[in-house]
């Protein structure tokens, strides 16, 4: 769509437009406003410039058109809103508060950024009713969203209009657009033409340093045209602009961009459209001016009783889709019924662990020499065929990864049925989109790169773990066993790095039998995401006895005892536990008595009882960590008086049997380091 006034839009025809709004427009915007900004000062910090400058368009948003239940803000088929600027979280927690969302009382928005309260700095979800994501770091939510708006055509094609039909809009920033994750999501989000995604910029020109034009000349309507959105620029304050935009959008076949030209602290007498109200309290006597500018003669914090009547009533607009939905949803049959319940519970079918323990049971009987990343594809063959929310992807490396089922299919702009993603080199939009589809529910995303660009990923994977969202992460050449491709390649510091992270499951299988195990305990891991570091080099089977028990379940575990009382526990990750069991042939032979732990995932073992660390750990005996990485997290496991066999450089190009004896992470050094502890 191409606008008649595409140009930037003046600061007069902006005045023009607030004052062609229809007077109860105009007050219920202005009440988004000085909730902004009292709220601001009363907290001595935050920003409400955006907050001010974007009420227009909230205001027609979700008034006109969005979606959803104030009493039940979980409810399946809602629209999704994304603030993707969370900067500006005032005005979402204005919109609810005004809208009758329950626990957003007004004692909620005086308490904006002190603790305990629902008005957090930037906006986190679970902790408000109301938010969907967590959304602070820019570029996160626009990106997110891309995967909220997939899942929505994806449980589409699956459940069908009666149950899933819905808009994912977002509020973006010119930072946002400014992020490198923007560009993969933009494109990703373009080529599979996500129609339902409706983006509105907030196209004020400025940022935290002043004016938009000293680090930006972009045109960020050209681009998103390349990127095949649909796009148009409006006056972000002329709410009739605003409403036929947005109904254009809900028509187009491509997602949308809605550039809406703003002034950052719209009404404020001196700091209007400046760098001065984006990030600070205005001032007392600022405040006093807007307030004077608006024609709102309120006392801080206290709305008219006809502007929240408005509001109470937008609140309410989407009640009889509600009941209609729910009727829709009690006249479906009993399977399909039970299956959304199921899946937007994200509880998992009951055929699970009997699945992970053919497999299991398969691996140990075959005793088949495999790379991990290789049974983790068996593993997945398996799991595709009970888990039928379970989707896939890679970035632009299924074939080494082995992310891909046999069963999947391809999600395409043209079929959304499927149930594996093809991400391009997108490691950080893959990440985000993942989140995104947790984050709508009905959907367990997995996806794949090499481990060595889990950094190009980081930000959405703390952002997973915050969240405390279901995401699984498959990182395959996961140390300088991958070989001949070099020290560009060969993860070296990442395990410690992804370790670092609060509520990240770190998996490290040793063999196909853990590996079955880890994905089946990430899989049951609802509040967290995992990732599963994987080998490209073959591994021995090492677990040829077949158990029910999920031993990778305790994070760590004793693999192999010793011949009578231990005078060494040798604890190992991944390749590195057949090094450590070669070692202790070695040592026993010697007559020194020594055990070996399978340490898959510490993150699980940290949780486990005192007793049971203990006992694992045997701190009477000499312990030896190895694992084809850093030493760093290792101290705790192995105590001051313990020895690391690993890796403290970058690694180098050449075969990877030849790599182990050059950086000495071998048998005879795990060996040697405990004769010398001896």
């Amino acid at each position: 769509m191409t606008p008649a006034n595409s140009a930037a839009v003046s600061t007069d025809a902006d005045t023009q437009a607030s004052n062609a709004n229809s007077p109860e427009h105009n007050m219920m915007a202005n009440a988004i406003r000085a909730l902004a900004m009292d709220a601001v000062e009363q907290a001595k910090s935050g920003h409400p410039g955006m907050p001010m400058g974007m009420a227009d368009v909230a205001t027609v948003l979700f008034t006109k058109f969005m979606k959803f239940c104030a009493q039940d803000p979980s409810w399946p088929d809602r629209d999704r809103f994304v603030l993707s600027a969370g900067h500006g979280s005032m005005l979402q927690y204005s919109l609810l508060h005004l809208l009758g969302f329950e626990d957003m009382t007004i004692d909620q928005i005086k308490n904006f950024r002190q603790m305990g309260s629902l008005t957090p700095g930037h906006p986190e979800v679970d902790h408000t009713p109301g938010v969907e994501m967590t959304t602070g770091p820019l570029g996160q939510g626009i990106s997110t969203s891309v995967g909220m708006a997939l899942a929505e055509r994806m449980l589409n094609a699956r459940f069908g209009d009666d149950l899933v039909d819905h808009f994912t809009y977002v509020i973006a920033s010119d930072g946002d657009l400014m992020e490198g994750i923007s560009h993969e999501a933009i494109s990703m989000a373009g080529h599979l033409k996500l129609s339902r995604l409706i983006v509105l910029f907030d196209d004020n020109g400025i940022t935290i340093d002043g004016s938009l034009d000293l680090s930006e000349s972009g045109d960020q309507i050209a681009r998103f045209d390349a990127a095949g959105w649909d796009t148009i620029r409006i006056d972000g304050h002329d709410a009739a602009a605003i409403e036929a935009a947005i109904e254009h959008a809900r028509t187009s076949d491509k997602p949308s961009l809605i550039a809406c030209r703003t002034k950052i602290g719209f009404g404020a007498p001196t700091k209007e459209g400046t760098a001065g109200s984006h990030g600070a309290p205005l001032g007392a006597d600022e405040i006093e001016g807007t307030r004077t500018a608006l024609g709102w003669p309120s006392a801080p914090f206290e709305i008219p009783a006809n502007v929240r009547d408005s509001w109470r009533v937008a609140g309410l607009r989407a009640a009889k889709d509600r009941a209609a939905w729910q009727a829709r949803m009690d006249e479906a049959p009993d399977d399909v019924q039970a299956e959304f319940e199921r899946t937007q519970a994200g509880s998992l079918p009951n055929a699970l662990h009997s699945e992970v323990n053919k497999l299991k049971r398969g691996f140990s009987d075959e005793k088949k020499a495999v790379a991990t990343r290789k049974a983790s594809e068996a593993v997945l063959n398996g799991l595709a065929e009970v888990v039928p929310e379970l989707v896939g992807g890679s970035a632009d490396l299924t074939g080494s990864n082995n992310t891909r089922a046999k069963s999947q299919t391809s999600v395409t702009a043209e079929d959304y049925s499927g149930n594996y993603i093809h991400y391009g080199i997108r490691e950080h939009g893959m990440a985000a989109a993942m989140n995104g589809m947790a984050l709508h529910k009905g959907l367990i995303p997995y996806g794949g790169t090499f481990l060595v660009f889990a950094d190009y990923c980081r930000p959405s994977i703390r952002l997973a773990a915050l969240m405390k969202r279901r995401a699984i992460y498959v990182f395959s050449h996961d140390s300088i066993g991958l070989g001949e491709d070099g020290p560009t390649h060969q993860p070296v510091e990442h395990l410690a790095a992804l370790r670092a992270i609060p509520n990240l499951n770190v998996f490290r299988p040793a063999d196909a039998v853990e590996t079955a195990e880890a994905w089946e305990v990430a899989l049951k891991s609802i509040d967290r995401p995992s990732a599963i570091a994987l080998t490209r080099q073959n591994l021995e089977t090492l677990r040829t006895k077949h158990t029910d028990e999920n031993l990778s379940a305790r994070g760590g575990y004793e693999i192999s005892p010793s011949d009578g009382d231990a005078k060494a526990t040798l604890i190992a990750t991944g390749s590195e536990v057949e090094i450590a069991m070669a070692a202790q042939k070695q040592l026993q032979a010697e007559g020194v008595p020594t055990r070996v732990v399978s340490m898959p995932c510490q993150d699980i073992f940290n949780e486990q009882p005192a007793a049971y660390r203990e006992d694992i750990l045997r701190p009477g005996t000499v312990r030896i960590a190895v694992e084809a990485g850093i030493e760093m997290g290792w101290q705790r496991y192995i105590g001051d008086k313990g020895g690391f066999v690993g890796m403290d450089s970058f690694g180098a190009s050449a075969p990877y049997k030849e790599l182990y004896e050059h950086f000495g992470i071998t048998a005879d050094a795990v060996a040697q380091a405990v004769r010398e502890r001896l």
